[in-house]
């Protein structure tokens, strides 16, 4: 499937792919236009708009397009739903909702200004949101363990940690 979205990526429009390939659609292709021509681009490819201004797949109140694909491919993994929080706080300037917001933001800004094209902040952004599912897993996994990893010293706690993240 052909998913389209606005041109001059920054937190949304390279967290949605990610979230799409992941999730939703493996062989998906990701076009990224001028904000008029993507009306075009949808009736002749037949493309899913997303992160554009009134589509199903864009912000609705406080919430951003991560969370839109989300809800509408009903997406559980609690991992991506604590994602979705650090994302929409990023993307949405509400950086007080995710003490990692500030950080993604800037690494995100980062990747978006030093790359050649879209495609390629896509690309090297994917690096980054899978950094993330592993550290927002983490943060799952120290929760619920949160008394036996007091037991234990920082080796012990690093091995456990990493069986829990290939469980």
């Amino acid at each position: 499937m052909k998913w389209v979205t606005r041109e001059h990526v920054h937190v949304d429009r390279t967290a949605c792919p990610w979230l799409i390939k992941r999730f939703v659609d493996r062989r998906a292709q990701f076009i990224f236009a001028p904000l008029e021509k993507i009306p075009g681009i949808v009736k002749k490819e037949k493309a899913i708009p997303y992160d554009c201004p009134d589509v199903e797949l864009g912000h609705h109140g406080e919430e951003c397009s991560f969370d839109a694909i989300v809800k509408k491919y009903d997406v559980r993994d609690p991992v991506v739903l604590e994602m979705a929080r650090i994302i929409r706080a990023a993307d949405t300037d509400h950086m007080d909702l995710a003490p990692e917001a500030v950080g993604l933001e800037a690494v995100l800004a980062g990747i978006a200004y030093s790359s050649k094209t879209d495609q390629d902040a896509v690309k090297m952004a994917r690096k980054i949101f899978d950094a993330l599912y592993v550290h927002c897993k983490l943060k799952t996994i120290r929760e619920k363990h949160k008394v036996e990893l007091e037991r234990m010293d920082k080796a012990q706690r690093r091995e456990f940690l990493r069986k829990k993240l290939n469980e």
